[in-house]
């Protein structure tokens, strides 16, 4: 299908891929995975459309690979009068009529030749893609996704979450080679998460799935490309097997380093001695003991143990250090009432305490946004701040609370952080490389950009932050990072996330929205909810199980308790499998 050689490619500041090879072949279902900011859009980019970039290596793909590809950054238009099967019934529509047109031509055309090649050509994409039995297609896929009954629903009246998965759809039905989705989950409701891997799980064909959503890693793959350090890792083997695997090679890399360590250490000793006795007195043999034994020594640092794979970047995600007593109103929501979409939001009534954490929950396109940004805006008589909290805000729209034209040292600066070198040091906390300074923010990653929205608010000193979607983008090591920092801070928190991990482990209650007004819900009700109505139970329980597992493996290897690790790994490989 597709093999990369010995690919290399970077920018003038920074090497994104160096020597990586790797294969993607046919029927594989392949999730790309690795930190934020490892160039994998780039990759995938580069896959697509080679002739942009001047790399060394190969990409070498099938002569007539026809690749369909869906943006994680999917923008709709809402002004179209078309209805849901009209919008997946284009592109069938577009190469019947063109079809047409070419008989036409070839009717009463001199030459045909040209014309008959174009024939054949249009007659083969028709057929590759099943032309001939596209309606039937679409009503099938809309089945697998749920979506039967927006049928006839205008384009303009779905949820953003629904148009994001009519967009993977429309690539489906097309048959494509190879189909590539980048971060599809993003932003996501629980029903159209599920929708999603069912998509995928009923996909014959190609995948390769950019994600960092845990969920659809243990559940749609086969194959995992591991993207860390400029290098990249195969695994033939669903997420779970990988993340078993990781453990266990760390371990017995972590094993051999020790060792390695050691004898460069009395290797450095004994090369010390000897350049002593060199010194002392003059002696050839000595001389040719000294080179001898610091060749061995340079070979021993050469070969030192490189496993970009094993010791991957974990943001020290922080919020801000304050102070606040668990008393008090800090937001109070009164008779709040919107219309969004056509749609009305209304009737919301609470008051967030301080030192609360709550989730807004609910599915794509209910109004949680719109809530939010009235919140921030604070100009609406049923929204009432407390006026001697400081609050600050992480938003979906990355845009909105960043000037995406700005660097990021002009941004940083705006904020009142000082020189380049210190903004350098303060953000390679966060994991982001000193050349993302001078890079405007427009062109980070997506999680790139969450995670510079973080390190600003750290800063911020604020009491209530108000969270839209916070782990959106984030990496998984990032994801878990921002947990941490959620459960540590002793301030006010109003967060809207479909991230379970996040809700279920750090709100102190949920506002669910629903039936156009928002409830207040226990935390265990919801998860009782979202186990009931989305996903397996028993999934669930294991997977968090399985977190803990790793959370404790990973401390026990900070502490290097080996002993520890091997048990714990043994404990992981034990779990069931889903």
């Amino acid at each position: 299908m597709i093999r990369v050689e010995n690919l290399s490619y970077g920018f003038p500041a920074k090497d994104l891929y160096n020597d990586i090879s790797f294969n993607l072949e046919t029927g594989q279902h392949c999730a790309l995975i690795g930190s934020n900011g490892t160039g994998k859009s780039t990759l995938v980019d580069m896959l697509i459309h080679p002739d942009k970039y001047l790399y060394d290596g190969k990409i070498i793909r099938d002569e007539n690979c026809r690749i369909g590809y869906a943006s994680q950054f999917s923008v709709r238009d809402k002004s179209r009068e078309c209805t849901v099967f009209e919008f997946l019934s284009e592109r069938f529509l577009a190469n019947q009529k063109e079809i047409a047109a070419v008989c036409e031509e070839m009717a009463v055309a001199e030459d045909v030749e040209a014309l008959f090649e174009r024939y054949q050509e249009l007659l083969d994409i028709n057929e590759a893609m099943d032309g001939d039995n596209y309606e039937s297609n679409i009503r099938k896929q809309l089945g697998v996704a749920q979506m039967s009954d927006l049928e006839e629903t205008m384009l303009s009246q779905i949820s953003g979450g629904e148009y994001k998965l009519l967009q993977i759809m429309r690539e489906m039905l097309l048959s494509p080679n190879l189909l590539v989705l980048d971060e599809p989950d993003v932003f996501l409701d629980f029903a159209n998460l599920n929708s999603l891997c069912q998509l995928i799980n009923q996909y014959k064909g190609t995948l390769l799935v950019v994600t960092h959503n845990r969920y659809l890693l243990n559940h749609c793959f086969n194959k995992i490309l591991h993207l860390e350090n400029g290098d990249i890792q195969e695994f033939d083997g669903n997420y779970t097997e990988y993340g078993c695997s990781i453990f266990r090679e760390k371990l017995k890399l972590r094993i051999q380093n020790i060792e390695e360590q050691e004898e460069i250490a009395r290797t450095e000793r004994m090369v010390e001695i000897l350049r002593k006795r060199a010194s002392d007195m003059v002696n050839p043999e000595i001389g040719k003991a000294v080179n001898a034994k610091q060749s061995q020594l340079d070979r021993l640092l050469a070969r030192q143990i490189k496993a970009p794979f094993i010791e991957v970047r974990e943001p020290e995600i922080v919020l801000p250090d304050v102070s606040v007593e668990p008393e008090g109103t800090v937001l109070k929501i009164t008779d709040y009432q919107v219309e969004f979409d056509k749609d009305l939001l209304q009737n919301v009534n609470f008051e967030l305490h301080a030192g609360e954490k709550v989730a807004i929950v609910g599915a794509n396109g209910t109004g949680k946004t719109t809530l939010i940004r009235d919140i921030l805006k604070n100009d609406n008589p049923s929204i009432h701040i407390d006026e001697n909290i400081r609050y600050a805000c992480l938003s979906q729209l990355q845009g909105e609370s960043v000037d995406e034209d700005k660097t990021v040292y002009q941004v940083m600066q705006d904020h009142g952080f000082g020189s380049k070198g210190s903004i350098k040091e303060y953000l390679a906390k966060y994991c982001l490389e000193a050349d993302v300074v001078d890079q405007e923010v427009g062109q980070l990653s997506g999680g790139e950009q969450n995670l510079l929205q973080l390190a600003m608010i750290a800063e911020s000193g604020a009491e209530l932050l108000i969270l839209d979607e916070p782990t959106s983008h984030l990496d998984i090591y990032g994801q878990t990072a921002l947990e941490n920092a959620v459960a540590d801070y002793k301030g006010t928190i109003l967060m809207v996330s479909h991230d379970f991990y996040l809700v279920a482990n750090c709100a102190d209650y949920v506002l669910l929205v629903e039936d156009n007004t928002v409830r207040r819900m226990r935390t265990r009700n919801f998860r009782r909810m979202v186990y009931d109505k989305y996903f397996d139970s028993k999934y669930l329980e294991t997977d968090r199980r399985r977190q803990e597992l790793e959370a404790l493996i990973t401390a026990a290897f900070k502490g290097d308790d080996f002993a520890a690790v091997e048990k714990l790994c043994s404990d992981l490989e034990t779990i069931d499998r889903f």
